[in-house]
């Protein structure tokens, strides 16, 4: 088929969206919007060179090009959408301190296209946010994660012994990534069979790529094939929650055994409820399902490489967390020899708590290396910010670096020093610190992802020592920090490692 008619086509789409611009902007040039650029072609925007400037790792040069430029405030068009960059601490208060009848945690199309329009940052001030956001938090509870500490115990023990038994090297961030995604499946929701495991596994992995990537379905794009592999995922998960809700009914299957049944037990709480006006449906449990399982596994894979990176390069900083945790070995060492109930072994949440230190280092990590560059919100109606006006419906973009790295907030904030978060001599502002977010929007799953790094750096560093393959690997972002090449590492097995009886 000739090329000729299809950029015919191209281009009279083209001009009806200019011409649609230009006449909103007719109508509306009594607005004071920022200053920036929407780009050259509708819809795309800067999308394009915003993304191959995160691959760079040059993502805080591309904003800073544009602050320079058009000040701290500024427009562009990212993923789809007319978007406004705030930076700074006032800005990041502003964004993460909104009510939802301002500003929402609604992603651009590509992002929402693969989670889900039923996701929890989707359905933000509406009725179906307080129900969904309460099965959730009622399994991420402290309370709650308490009762499956020891689980995840003797499960990453397992399975770090497993993927490690006859090798002198592992590329880190893979490694981290398959250890993270089985806690996600085993752990919040309850998925045990392995060659479930490992195909959806794959399939995130296209949906991952595809959130961040231009706006294009076509074939052979990698939108495309993050909207492919969100069908087969759903596909393959229908047959497993009808089975859960089947049991639920029965009362054959708790429904706090993982996040999963938390929420397909509010589905069918919903179906016998006449009277509730807006019944939990499965397409909701579904696409939080999606969502949950990108953001539980990725981030902790990126966190947890970088601080392996981080603990090779720094001697001091390894010794430390060693000797912390080799504390704690000696002590689940004599309870063990002791007997009594919590003699088995293995971690108990005392022992969690005790690792005080390994936890400001992991901060540390996270501040130096944001596992976020930012993050979306949608204004739902008109508002504005610093004189500006941001019109309903246009995407708002707050960035992390710019608190992180601001020598007003954080002393000499290129020094690496986990003693900046000794709450005993430190205080940090509020809306500072941000790889969780901040506020209201502080992540539902801080808890999770913090018991969940502290185990596995438990086992990573009672087990072994390492060495950086490649002591200059560069970092790229694909929304995540990764190492260019994964981070491989020559791994020097510890002899007096010990573990518990299985």
């Amino acid at each position: 088929m000739s090329t000729f008619p299809v950029l015919i086509v191209v281009s009279v789409i083209t001009l009806l969206f200019l011409f649609k611009l230009v006449r909103k902007h007719k109508r509306d040039s009594t607005k004071n919007y920022p200053n920036g650029s929407m780009g050259f072609l509708p819809v795309i925007g800067e999308s394009l060179s915003f993304v191959k400037a995160q691959k760079a790792n040059r993502g805080q040069e591309w904003v800073e090009e544009r602050v320079a430029k058009y000040g701290p405030i500024f427009k562009t068009s990212l993923m789809g959408g007319p978007t406004v960059f705030i930076t700074g601490r006032a800005g990041t208060k502003f964004v993460l301190g909104a009510e939802t009848e301002v500003l929402v945690p609604r992603q651009p199309v590509t992002i929402s296209s693969i989670m889900g329009k039923h996701n929890l940052f989707e359905v933000a001030g509406t009725k179906r946010y307080k129900p969904i956001r309460q099965a959730m938090m009622s399994f991420l509870k402290p309370d709650s994660l308490q009762g499956h500490i020891k689980r995840m115990d003797s499960m990453v023990n397992a399975r770090i012994d497993k993927d490690t038994r006859g090798k002198e090297t592992i590329t880190t961030l893979s490694f981290m990534k398959k250890l993270t995604f089985h806690v996600a499946c085993q752990i919040l929701f309850g998925i045990t069979d392995d060659p479930t495991e490992q195909a959806l596994y794959e399939e995130f992995g296209h949906c991952f790529e595809a959130m961040w990537s231009a706006p294009l379905n076509f074939p052979g794009t990698t939108f495309r094939k993050g909207i492919q592999a969100r069908k087969r995922i759903v596909k393959k998960i229908l047959p497993i929650m009808e089975k859960r809700k089947e049991q639920i009914k029965k009362g054959t299957l708790n429904p706090m055994n993982d996040v999963l049944s938390c929420m397909l037990s509010l589905e069918t709480e919903a179906a016998e409820n006449d009277d509730q006006e807006e019944p939990i449906t499965m397409n909701e449990v579904i696409d939080n399902f999606v969502a949950m399982m990108i953001a539980s596994h990725d981030s902790s894979a990126s966190v947890l490489t970088w601080v392996i990176w981080k603990l090779a390069k720094d001697r001091e900083i390894y010794d430390n967390v060693v000797k912390e945790q080799m504390s704690i070995t000696d002590e689940r060492k004599q309870r063990q020899q002791q007997g009594g109930g919590e003699a088995d072994g293995r971690l108990t949440w005392g022992d969690v708590a005790k690792m005080k230190y390994t936890w400001r280092v992991v901060q540390e990590v996270m501040r130096v290396i944001p596992p976020f560059f930012g993050s979306f919100r949608t204004a739902i109606k008109d508002t504005s910010y610093g004189g500006y006006d941001i019109p309903k419906g246009w995407q708002v973009f707050w960035v992390a670096y710019a608190t992180h790295m601001n020598n007003d907030i954080f002393n000499d904030p290129a020094k690496f020093d986990p003693s900046r978060f000794d709450s005993k001599s430190n205080i940090i502002s509020p809306y500072s610190y941000l790889p969780f977010g901040a506020g209201h929007h502080t992540c539902i799953g801080l808890e999770f992802s913090r018991v969940e790094a502290l185990v596995v750096l438990h086992h990573m560093v009672t087990k072994f020592e390492w060495s950086l393959v490649n002591s200059d690997e560069k970092i790229t972002r694909l929304a995540l920090p990764y190492p260019e090449m994964g981070l491989p590492i020559n791994l020097i097995p510890k002899n007096s490692c010990w573990s518990p009886i299985p």
